[in-house]
Order: structure tokens, then sequence, then C-alpha cells
């Protein structure tokens, strides 16, 4: 008999998360899958590690082909003690989400959904991430699940190049126009503060923010593809060395 592949899930919403449960319920017929999340809300948390502390995890469900645990943790934290302690094999994939909000453009180097995907990738394995531009808790995320099926399919039969995953978005449509391969959008966030005065003096501030694309309507871009109604997938990689610039460099008079 041919052993089902093995999905290794997390995310960065918790592990009650509604884009989580939504995952499991897609892939469940894929593959057998090992779930670690993190035991709550880890937003933001790109590839931050816990060092300093101990963590905990705990085993919160078991069935035929699934067992879910949650860490105390962050994303990478799950991911990282996943694979070292808890898996019964390496992974054949590394699935982070589905994320509650868009990690396109800039995104990517915030979100701990991202982080998940990225440590993936670090281990050499096929990692894919999930989002839908979409914060609400009770999203609607049917519309994405054929989709995110599909690619999950996809990477098992062709996998993926080493230290290459892939960053999947969804718009918050009922209906998508198809797909589009992008890259990353060149924007910022700017008035990403809003101030105010403690009733008992000082000052305290909230983080927010308005997101500027600084490359106008680009087709070929994730913040494109996003606003025109399409599922962007960019093709994200780990090496960030900018060898242009490396080899510009090699005329610098560098030495004293």
């Amino acid at each position: 008999m041919e052993r089902k592949p093995l999905l290794f899930l997390s995310n960065d919403d918790g592990v009650e998360a509604k884009g989580l449960k939504e995952l499991i319920r897609c892939l469940r017929s894929v593959g057998d899958l090992i779930v670690v999340a993190p035991d709550a809300h880890r937003s933001g948390y790109s590839a931050s590690i816990t060092s300093d502390i101990p963590l905990r995890c705990e085993k919160v469900d078991e069935q035929e082909g699934l067992v879910i645990y949650k860490c105390s943790g962050t994303p990478v934290d799950c991911v990282k003690l996943g694979l070292h302690v808890l898996s019964p094999r390496t992974p054949d994939m590394v699935i982070g989400g589905i994320n509650h909000g868009d990690n396109s453009s800039v995104n990517v180097h915030y979100s701990g959904t991202m982080g998940v995907v990225i440590e993936g990738c670090l281990k050499r394995i096929p990692s894919v991430g999930f989002s839908l531009c979409d914060h609400n808790p009770d999203a609607d995320f049917s519309p994405a699940l054929p989709y995110v099926r599909r690619i999950t399919e996809e990477v098992l039969v062709r996998g993926l190049p080493e230290g290459t995953c892939l960053n999947v978005n969804f718009p918050a449509l009922s209906v998508y126009k198809g797909v589009k391969i992008c890259h990353q959008n060149r924007g910022e966030w700017v008035k990403e503060f809003v101030d105010s005065r403690h009733p008992h003096g000082g000052r305290y501030y909230w983080l927010t923010g308005e997101y500027e694309t600084l490359e106008g309507e680009t087709e070929k871009s994730d913040y494109w593809a996003l606003k025109k109604g399409f599922v962007a997938i960019t093709p994200t990689r780990t090496d960030m060395t900018d060898y242009t610039v490396m080899d510009e460099m090699e005329h610098w008079n560098l030495n004293v």
C-alpha cells in the first residue's frame, strides 16, 4: 500500500483560528497531517524564535491521519520543534496558513505565516504559505479552498527548487478571475503609528498604517493581481544575496 504524503501545518493566528481549521479540512484527503501551531495569536512574529525560556507543547487532538499540537512559542518555534521532536518523519511539505490577512509585497518580511514557510524551506522541504486578504476572524475561506488543494497537489508532484518557497495570496472575493504568477510589489507602509496621551501622564502608540505601492500598476506584481481579483502566487527565495551588487563591489577600493 502506497504511503500517503505527510503535510506539516502551522500558522501565526493560533491553533483555534478558522483559517487553520479550514486548511486542515481542505487537506485531510490529500495526506496525513501533523499540525503544530501557536497556542495564541502570534501575527507579525516573522522569523522570531524563543531562546531565553523553555517551550511548552501539548497535544490537543489525534485522529486517524491527523494530530494537532499547540505550542507556547512563535510560528518558527512550532516548525523547529515539530520537525525535530514531534514529526514521525520528514514531511513532504510544510504549509503555513490559511492566514487571516494579506501577506503580499513587503508584508512577507513581517509575516509569521511566511516565517513558517521560510523555515520549512531552509530545512529543504517544499513549503507554501496561503493567505486571505481578510482579517475577519470569521472570514469566508471557501472560494480559496479548491486553489489551496490544487496548489498543494501540484507541489507534491512537481516539488520546488531548493531555496524557493511559494507565497500565495487570495483576494477577499467570492469568485476569482484566475491565477497570476507574480513578483513581490515594491511598496512600503506609511503613517505607521497613532499616538495618544495617557490620562495619568506620558504617551502611548498604536501600530496602524497605510500601504503605498512604489511601482504603480505593474501588471506582474502581487499587488496588481490581488487588486484585479486574481490569486497571486509569488515564488520567494531564502537567499537574499544581491549578486549584481556583489559583482560591482569587487571593484570598490575597500582595503585599508
